[in-house]
C-alpha cells in the first residue's frame, strides 16, 4: 500500500506551533506533499523533518511566500523543481520527486483575482502548468510509472465543490474558465480526481474554510485540494478522507489534509 497526504500549512512555522508536528508524527502517510511552507528552507527547524526525507522549492522571487515540498520516508530516486517554465521557476509553486512506479507532485497554484493582474498570473500558470501535465504523464509512463499531482489548486472543480457556489460564480477559484481548465485535467490531458472517482456526491466534503466570520462553523468552505492522479493508479485507491477538524480552536491551517491509500505497487 501507499498512502500519501497533502495539505496547505498556511506557513509551516505557525502550523508546527498549533499540531503540524503532531499530526505529522501521527500520520501513516508514506508521502506527504505540503503547500504555502513559506519559511526559507534554511530557516526551518531540523526537527520539522525529522525522520523525513524532504525536497523543498521555495520562492526566491518573494521571500517568505509560498513554498511547496514533498516529505517521503523513503529516499525518492530524483527530484524536479518546477516545470521549465521561466516565470515559475522560482516562485516556490510546484516540486515532484520520482518514486518506484510512482512520481508524486506537490502544486500550488496562484490563488487570483478576477480583474487584476494576480488572475492574469494564474491563467499563464494554467496555460503553461497543462501541457507539462501531458508531457509528464507521458515521460512517466514511458519509464513504467504512474503520476499523482496533490496539492492545493485553488479551484472549485464543480457546484457541489463549495457551499457558497451561487454567490462567487465570478469570483476567482470558481470561474467558468477555471472550471473549463480542471474539467481539461480530468480529460484531455488524461488525469482523475481521485476524491469523486471514489465519491461522486456532493454537497462536499470541503477543504478549506475560510477563517473570517462562522466559515468554518458553518461549514461553508471550498473543495479545492486534490489528488489528481494517472487513470490506473486511481483505479486503485482504497480510501481518500478530508481529515476535518474537530473543532475550530483544533485547527492547525485553513485547510484540512486529504489522505488516501493506495493499493501500488500492483503484485497483479
Amino acid at each position: 500500500m501507499l498512502t500519501v497526504a497533502t495539505v496547505n500549512v498556511n506557513g509551516l512555522r505557525a502550523a508546527a506551533k498549533k499540531g503540524f508536528l503532531e499530526w505529522l508524527a501521527a500520520t501513516e502517510a508514506d508521502v506527504v506533499c505540503l503547500q504555502e511552507v513559506r519559511s526559507p528552507v534554511d530557516e526551518l527547524p531540523a526537527e520539522f523533518s525529522e525522520g523525513w526525507h524532504a525536497v523543498h522549492a521555495e520562492s526566491t522571487l518573494l521571500r517568505g511566500r509560498n513554498g511547496v515540498a514533498v516529505y517521503s520516508r523513503e529516499a525518492p530516486e530524483a527530484t524536479r523543481v518546477g516545470f521549465g517554465v521561466s516565470e515559475f521557476e522560482a516562485s516556490g509553486r510546484y516540486v515532484e520527486a520520482w518514486f518506484p512506479g510512482v512520481v508524486v507532485g506537490s502544486v500550488y497554484l496562484p490563488s487570483g483575482e478576477v480583474g487584476t493582474l494576480r488572475q492574469d498570473q494564474k491563467e499563464r500558470f494554467m496555460e503553461t502548468f497543462l501541457p507539462y501535465l501531458v508531457e509528464l504523464r507521458a515521460k512517466a509512463a514511458a519509464d513504467g510509472r504512474e503520476v499523482l499531482i496533490c496539492g492545493d489548486w485553488n479551484i472549485a472543480h464543480q457546484e457541489i465543490d463549495l457551499k457558497a457556489w451561487k454567490a462567487n460564480r465570478k469570483n476567482a477559484g470558481f470561474t467558468p474558465g477555471e472550471r473549463a481548465w480542471m474539467t481539461t485535467v480530468f480529460t484531455d490531458a488524461g488525469y482523475r480526481d481521485v476524491f469523486r472517482q471514489l465519491h461522486p456526491e456532493g454537497p462536499g466534503p470541503y477543504t478549506w474554510w475560510s477563517y473570517r466570520g462562522k466559515a468554518f462553523d458553518n461549514d461553508s468552505g471550498w473543495r479545492i485540494d486534490y489528488h489528481v492522479s494517472t487513470p490506473r493508479l486511481a483505479d486503485r485507491t482504497t480510501t481518500i478522507t478530508v481529515e476535518r477538524p474537530e473543532s475550530y480552536d483544533a485547527r492547525w491551517t485553513d485547510h484540512a489534509p486529504v489522505t488516501a491509500v493506495y493499493n501500488w505497487p500492483p503484485t497483479d
